[in-house]
């Protein structure tokens, strides 16, 4: 074996153990050298020289001394670090931009939402506008000590992860968009479908954890859904799985934006749901004093809703269904429609209908997981990263 291919091998094995040790201790720690040698049946010279990388790296942090059953003197716990090391999640929707930072321990140090008309402007001034915002953040995260090492965006329609090109996105107008070529931030970036993300949001910072296989509805002037099972997303064959909103659900109704008939956007969508109110706030304000029209308009939506859920549980079966966006601000007022109607059409072919639950996250879902899903290939790979996360940008 020649020495290259020596040096290859030895940078490929440190680069698993790092990985290896990191994870070990983000899902256990804090956790002495000893205990991480115990656990991953690394050598303890092993796990020093790669704990002391990742101190160096900004990733882990010593914590103080602690026994733990071990003998002689207590050891030095490391536990993940929150002062270095960070990602950056940028969401542009039909009608604002948003962002935020994440630290390492998935504390969010910074986030900002502005409202913003992304209907009606063309994809390079949105983009610019999403770039300054994406850029504003990477500089205040480094004022805070925060280095910011990669970036992900989450975009209302189907993505070609290869290349980061939005295929067709109707509600915003746009198609054939290569998003990474034009958005202009100090660090790489990659592009997901928004309601993938925001179900990942769900599934690491809200309800999703401890509820199983659960479809996630992303409600807002678009909608759509992530699908996950066995704690995983999933995406289908090509990565276009979950476009509830584009499910028929009045045969020959009103055209879409897309281009069909009848689909769920044109009954329960943002637009729809706000009729003539001139915000959210105010639609609510409306159901809470029992306007009737407001009461009318949001069981129509919820019912439209709840015919598109159903053919959704016959092909999925999911433990749980999330509504998200403003169908989670809405909950209190969607929920009985939307049970009602799946109850009606389900109860024959099964015992129970899933539980519906309003989001523990709110509109917040898909920046929470674009940047999460950056912290979980901080974890899953450390040394691709520990250039970057030396020194705060």
């Amino acid at each position: 074996m020649t020495s290259t291919h020596k040096a290859v091998r030895h940078d490929v094995m440190r680069a698993r153990n790092l990985a290896v040790v990191l994870g070990e201790i983000d899902r256990s720690g804090p956790l002495s050298r000893a205990a991480l040698a115990e656990r991953t049946g690394l050598t303890k010279t092993t796990v020093s020289k790669l704990v002391a990388d990742l101190i160096d790296g900004g990733m882990v942090v010593e914590t103080g001394a602690v026994r733990g059953g071990e003998r002689g003197r207590p050891g030095v716990a490391v536990q993940v670090h929150g002062g270095r090391v960070a990602a950056l999640g940028l969401e542009i929707g039909i009608d604002y931009l948003a962002g935020c930072v994440l630290d390492l321990t998935r504390t969010v140090r910074l986030r900002r939402r502005i409202p913003a008309d992304n209907r009606s402007a063309p994809p390079a001034e949105v983009i610019a506008r999403l770039g300054e915002l994406g850029d504003a953040l990477v500089r205040e995260a480094a004022g805070i000590g925060l280095a910011v090492v990669e970036a992900e965006l989450a975009i209302p329609g189907p993505i070609d992860p290869g290349s980061s090109i939005v295929y067709y996105a109707p509600n915003l107008g746009w198609r054939d968009v290569a998003l990474a070529e034009l958005l202009q931030v100090p660090v790489p970036v990659r592009v997901d479908n928004e309601a993938n993300l925001a179900a990942l949001g769900e599934l690491w910072f809200g309800a999703g954890a401890a509820i199983g296989d659960f479809l996630h509805i992303s409600g807002e002037i678009g909608i759509g859904a992530g699908v996950v099972v066995g704690g995983r997303l999933f995406r289908g064959a090509h990565g276009f799985a979950g476009e509830l909103g584009h499910v028929v659900v009045v045969p020959d109704g009103d055209e879409c934006r897309c281009g069909g008939r009848g689909c769920l956007e044109r009954y329960a969508g943002q637009d729809v749901l706000l009729g003539d109110a001139p915000d959210l706030a105010a639609l609510m304000a409306r159901l809470t004093a029992g306007d009737p029209a407001a009461t009318a308009t949001c069981r129509s939506a919820g019912e439209a809703l709840g015919i598109a859920l159903t053919s959704a549980v016959h092909l999925l079966d999911p433990d749980t269904i999330v509504l998200g966006g403003v169908f989670g601000e809405l909950f209190p007022w969607l929920s009985g429609p939307v049970a009602e109607t799946m109850a009606s059409r389900l109860r024959r072919f099964r015992g129970a209908v899933p539980e519906l639950i309003a989001s523990k996250v709110g509109p917040d879902a898909a920046i929470l997981g674009a940047a999460g899903s950056v912290i979980m290939r901080i974890i899953a790979d450390p040394a691709a990263f520990l250039a970057s996360a030396a020194q705060p940008a």
